[in-house]
């Protein structure tokens, strides 16, 4: 009997102590930690997760609370923010009821609307149509001094969590925010000695970000730029063209460039009327401070690298090259 009520004790003593961590409260200093609930976790792991993201202490007495409460079946999976010492209840009713879940964008340098919109959309459950509402939404054009309808080049590529329930416009008022905070105040004195506003800086980063394939190359990609700019010649940039024609392809063909857009660049000189794609910082600052040499044509080669030249017949004579070295390849691999 005694051996019994020493038991009895013990165990009470035990829920009593859980049910005292189950009830403190949040520390509102604190940064919400990010659990990652992969489908089919077992409860134990789960707990295991929560322990090392500081939101539980005691993995032991929260698997115990768990099971009282018969909260431990009912986790779904999905990557949560949790603030340290939220009461077990509250972790338990979240992970229950998925109320906690964020969902995480990823946006890589280069993407476009048309690409990046439907990834909102399913990366948030939301109708494709409410993704485009909110790229044309008229304050922020008018904020930013955007002349283009949609916030096209103006979404900073990153990666995003949001809570569930957050809206397409969240996301949107999000990403432009990202853009500004990106934008380092010190280049608005760069645009007025270039005589460039910051559209027509975002609409060229845009370009060099679809064109480089190495980091060290986006100044000069830059460079050719500017100077082709400089004296009134088209840009003749292959993927401006492929906007106009809203597919990317691995190559232009020569009934592409025929393509009746402002957009393209083998038709009009200057630059288009706006970004083609969302630029990183890196291809933001390469159009800001382009590389000081006279190159006005470079070629691509098949590994990504360009070979820059100052004269069209210099130009073709490296355009050349570059072919030869792709039929040597092709050669090559043939059986």
């Amino acid at each position: 009997m005694r051996f019994s009520f020493r038991a009895d004790l013990r165990a009470a003593a035990v829920t009593g102590f859980a049910i005292a961590l189950a009830c403190g409260g949040s520390n509102p200093d604190m940064s919400p930690a990010r659990v990652v609930i992969p489908p089919g976790t077992s409860f134990r792991a789960t707990t295991d997760s929560l322990v090392s993201a500081g939101v539980v202490s005691s993995p032991r007495l929260f698997r115990i609370y768990a099971t009282v409460r018969r909260k431990d079946r009912g986790v779904k999976p999905g990557t949560y923010l949790l603030r340290p010492g939220t009461p077990w209840s509250v972790v338990l009713n979240s992970l229950n009821a998925g109320t906690g879940l964020v969902h995480t964008l990823t946006v890589p340098e280069g993407y476009a609307l048309a690409t990046i919109e439907p990834l909102i959309a399913r990366t948030l459950g939301v109708p494709e149509d409410s993704v485009a509402a909110a790229v044309r939404d008229t304050a922020i054009l008018r904020r930013l001094d955007i002349p283009t309808p949609t916030l096209e080049g103006y979404l900073f590529p990153d990666t995003y969590q949001f809570p569930d329930g957050a809206t397409a416009r969240d996301v949107v008022a999000e990403m432009v925010r990202q853009f500004e905070d990106k934008w380092d105040p010190a280049w608005d004195g760069q645009l007025e000695k270039m005589l460039m506003s910051r559209h027509a800086v975002v609409t060229l980063a845009s370009i060099v970000e679809k064109e480089a394939r190495l980091a060290e190359e986006r100044p000069i990609i830059s460079a050719v730029y500017h100077n082709r700019l400089r004296v009134n010649m088209p840009l003749q940039a292959d993927p401006t063209v492929q906007y106009a024609r809203g597919a990317h392809t691995s190559r232009v063909l020569y009934r592409d460039l025929e393509i009746r857009s402002p957009y393209n660049t083998y038709q009009r000189t200057g630059l288009p009327p706006g970004p083609i794609a969302s630029p990183g910082r890196a291809s933001i600052e390469a159009s800001l401070f382009p590389a000081d040499v006279p190159y006005r044509y470079f070629v691509a080669h098949p590994d990504g690298h360009h070979e820059f030249r100052v004269t069209f017949e210099e130009h073709k004579a490296a355009r050349d090259k570059v072919r030869r070295a792709q039929k040597a390849g092709t050669a090559r691999k043939a059986p």
